[in-house]
This record gives structure tokens, sequence and C-alpha cells, in this order.
């Protein structure tokens, strides 16, 4: 796509999210928006657990269970008909700092088996990495601790992304990584910071059609690259693998994973903040974004495809969780990708920062707060 062409998506877009203006206020919605918003079916919001501190994710385990990840406590919880236990502490295994800490869960729930993202101390600093563990039958007490990956950067604990993704239909772990702020990382295919990993989810090998897994080197786990700090990740009933990335000043980015993709974040000498979110002056072919927020960022973050005829007009849109901007975005592509409107439920602009979104078995939507005095929330369309 042409520079011309992707300012055009820029400008559409920006005006379709209605960015927050220069004091904080949200702009006037464009028409479509408001066209689309008067089907959109009216929304329930319960607190199904509170109490919590900077909440990363909540994942859904059997028997009504949701899993739940605070970062700066480094506490596992679970959450069950409105009460809250300790899972884990792990705080001695959990370094934490800034924006790094215990981040994103997946569970497999036919296996009893739960995965964590999480910075960790290491002989010679600290990393980000992805540990595995089982659970027993009650969902009490976790055991066989394992390393899935190991080795992805951090420096002060900024741009510690890291989110997971259970992919369907394969034994693929994703992995979304930040940059750690190391304006070389995004576009060395042998750091895996600013990347999509795509490992095998029990051994933590790469998968075998990886784009480079014949390598010797870090390679041989990258999906895709030139990212800047990946936040969400979602698998579409059709089986594609999307992205969400926080943006610099601006362009936060909704991506399409396409295998091998480079997503054209390149911010040196040195980290220049200043230069775009894709930048097509590179060398080879850069992925555009499939959605952009211009100037300035929402901080957009987790993301889930909506799912159930409950849902009306919101069905298969995809919905995003938005830290600044205090709001979820309800995007509706093509089958080709192109973006056709957006939604912004106002009953969902109440509740301060909303990091995490993961789509319940039912179809409901499952949302973190991180406000510090944080909440669950469970969305569901009356």
């Amino acid at each position: 796509m042409n520079r011309l062409v992707r300012s055009s998506l820029v400008l559409v877009t920006a005006l379709a999210v209605a960015p927050l203006g220069a004091a904080g206020s949200p702009a006037a919605p464009a028409p479509a928006e408001m066209d689309r918003a008067t089907t959109a079916p009216t929304l329930k919001v319960r607190t199904v657990a509170r109490g919590l501190q900077t909440t990363w994710d909540v994942q859904q385990a059997p028997g009504g269970r949701l899993v739940v990840s605070e970062r700066d406590r480094a506490r596992i919880s679970v959450v069950r008909h409105g009460k809250r236990r300790t899972l884990a502490r792990l705080r001695g295994l959990v370094w934490v700092s800034g924006e790094t800490g215990l981040m994103s869960l997946a569970v497999d729930a036919g296996s009893r088996t739960l995965w964590a993202c999480h910075g960790a101390t290491t002989g010679s600093g600290h990393e980000v990495r992805v540990t595995r563990w089982r659970v027993d039958r009650k969902w009490r007490r976790l055991s066989h601790r394992r390393t899935v990956i190991s080795g992805l950067p951090s420096t002060s604990g900024r741009h510690g992304g890291c989110r997971l993704l259970l992919e369907r239909g394969s034994d693929a772990l994703l992995v979304g990584t930040g940059d750690a702020a190391a304006g070389t990382n995004p576009r060395d295919l042998d750091s895996l910071g600013g990347k999509v990993l795509r490992i095998h989810r029990r051994t933590g090998a790469p998968m075998p059609d990886n784009p480079y897994a014949d390598a010797s080197t870090a390679r041989r786990f990258v999906w895709t690259y030139g990212h800047r700090n990946v936040q969400g990740l979602a698998q579409r009933a059709d089986g594609s693998l999307w992205s969400v990335e926080h943006g610099s000043y601006r362009d936060d980015e909704v991506n399409l994973l396409v295998r091998g993709g480079d997503y054209g974040w390149n911010p040196v000498p040195g980290y220049n903040e200043s230069v775009p979110m894709t930048d097509q002056s590179l060398p080879g072919v850069q992925q555009d974004a499939k959605w952009s927020s211009g100037e300035p960022t929402l901080a957009t973050s987790g993301a889930s495809w909506v799912h159930g005829s409950q849902w009306g007009s919101l069905e298969g849109t995809l919905a995003v969780a938005a830290l600044k901007a205090s709001r979820v975005l309800f995007l509706r592509f093509d089958s080709s990708g192109g973006l056709v409107s957006v939604t912004q439920p106002k009953s969902l602009q109440r509740y301060g920062r909303l990091r995490s979104i993961t789509s319940a078995r039912n179809g409901d939507l499952l949302i973190t707060t991180d406000n510090g005095d944080d909440r669950v929330l469970r969305v569901s369309p009356r």
C-alpha cells in the first residue's frame, strides 16, 4: 500500500474512532459510527471480582472459574461465584519493574495447563519469559513448572509487552513481545523483542511452519517482526491471527498477521520515536495496519473477537480495550481485512483504564480494569 492510501486510511480511521481531543474529552463521533451504534445491543456490565491491583489478564477455566493475573503483586487468583482465592504468589519468580511483571495468561482447560508471561531475573540481569504449570483438579495448586521460552529482552521494564494466545487448530502458542525500548530489536530477527513468536505450547520448540524454522538462532521462533509493543492477540473465526500494538505519540495499530511479515517499526538511531509506526521507506515490504488511531493514541490493549448471535450488530467484531481512552472499540473488518466501522458503547466508558478482553465460552466478554483499585467485569447483551 502506498503512502497516500495509508494516509487516507489513518484519516478515515481516526475520525471513525472518535479520538480524544486536546483537553481529553471525546470528539464528536463520525456519522457512520453513530448510525451503527443505534443498532448495537444494550449491554449489561457486572463486576465479578473486586479488590485487585493492576490486573493484566483474565482467562476462563473449568467450572465457571476465572483465572486472573495481577502484574505488580505477581499473584494469580481464581474467581468463582464472586469470591477470589489465591492460586499462586509468584514474587520469588517474577521480576517487577515499570510495565513488566506478571502479565498475560493462557489456559488449556482440557489438560489443566496454565501459561504465564512474566519478567524474570537472570545471572546477568533481567528478561521476560513464558512459564508453564499443571493445575490440580480443584484449581488450588500449581505444579510441574517449566520454562517454555526465555530470553525475551528487557531493560528498565519499559515495553515489556507479552501477550499469549493458544492458536486453534494447532499446538502453537503465540507470544507477542515488546521491543524493550531498544531501537534495534524490532528488525533484528535474532532478537525476540518487538515480535510475534510462534512456539509449540508444550515443548517450546519452534513450530515447523515458522518462516525461519530451520535456523539455528533465535529467529526460528519468529512469526512476524517490526513491532513496537504488542498488547493484544486474537484469532478470528476464519483462523486469521491479529495483533494490537501500542503506538508512540501516534498510531496505535491493529494488524492482520502475515507469516514472516515486517510491520515496519524501526526507531533508530538510538530510540527515535518520531519515526512512523509503519515505515514504508525501509527495505522490503512492510505490512500496513488494518486500523490505526492516528494522533493522539488511545493506548489500545487486549482484544477478542465477539461471537454469538445475541450480540446483534456487534457479532463478528474485534473488541479492543483502551487504557488511556478508557473504552472498548468494536471494530468491524470485512473478509479481506478492510475496516468497515467502529462502535464505542457509552456503557463501557465509565470504568477507567481497560486492559484485557477475553471471550467467555457463552460469548460474554471478560474485561480487566487497570486503575490501581481494580476489578474484573463481565459484559453481555441484554
